[in-house]
């Protein structure tokens, strides 16, 4: 969990403690203390959050890891990586193939809109990039190799009648928390640590990639979870997509 003890170091760390912070939307990390031993060493680390792109625009849910992203790098001045898994939405939801590559680049403007660097951030779609860079293919490649089948039907939950591009997903959301994904962005470097603001639902992904790292010599990402942001329906309810009467999307227009 994110306790006092963590969260004062980081608070030494940056001028200002954001409210999302004090708010305890970012309420559990796993290793976070590994990316502030890093700054007080002032070696660098770089940013990992990601989008799954199954409506037009994004709901004030889907902004707080991103907020919270923003405040980041802002803070530390340091490299991001947005990841877009158009080829998740195309397992799990009724969508065709371009259809979720087009919601991919309309979820982008939203995420733009945040007011990232644009020097130092590197939003990518998964239909476009995934499968052309060597280096992240070769990593997903790995990653495949070193998880049971198994292992990921007791972490997702997978059938035997689930296609298998469900199952051999998760490994393609993982390669980015390795610095050499990007050759780009870090060359061959493969010791850059890994920060990875996220929703709690997606934490059975990166404890999966967190049980791999070692075994493929790369450093364990560092996390940071956030909280569901609540539907119009109350607190005990979540913002979703698939129920526009839940959600405040980007798009809707002011009441007056």
């Amino acid at each position: 969990m994110l306790n006092r003890a963590i969260l004062n170091t980081f608070q030494n760390l940056v001028v200002n403690l954001h409210i999302i912070f004090k708010a305890w939307y970012i309420f559990s990390q796993r290793d976070l203390k590994m990316i502030l031993d890093a700054v007080e060493a002032k070696k660098k680390f770089y940013l990992y959050t990601g989008r799954g792109p199954s409506s037009e625009t994004m709901h004030l849910g889907h902004l707080i890891p991103f907020i919270f992203t923003k405040y980041m790098q802002d803070a530390f001045d340091v490299p991001l990586v947005i990841q877009l898994t158009d080829d998740e939405k195309f397992y799990w939801k009724n969508l065709k193939l371009e259809e979720a590559n087009r919601l991919a680049y309309e979820n982008t403007k939203d995420i733009i809109a945040c007011g990232f660097d644009v020097n130092k951030t590197f939003i990518f779609s998964d239909l476009d990039f995934a499968g052309s860079c060597k280096e992240f293919h070769k990593n997903v490649l790995k990653i495949r190799k070193s998880v049971t089948f198994n292992q990921v039907r007791s972490i997702f939950g997978f059938t035997d009648s689930d296609p298998i591009g469900k199952i051999s997903f998760p490994a393609v959301q993982a390669a980015p928390s390795f610095s050499n994904s990007f050759p780009q962005i870090f060359g061959e470097r493969h010791d850059v640590p890994c920060l990875i603001p996220c929703a709690i639902d997606q934490d059975p992904y990166f404890r999966m990639t967190r049980d791999v790292a070692p075994r493929l010599g790369y450093l364990k990402p560092a996390l940071l979870h956030s909280t569901f942001f609540p539907a119009l329906q109350g607190a005990k309810t979540k913002m979703s997509s698939s129920d526009p009467n839940s959600s405040i999307f980007l798009t809707d227009t002011r009441l007056r």
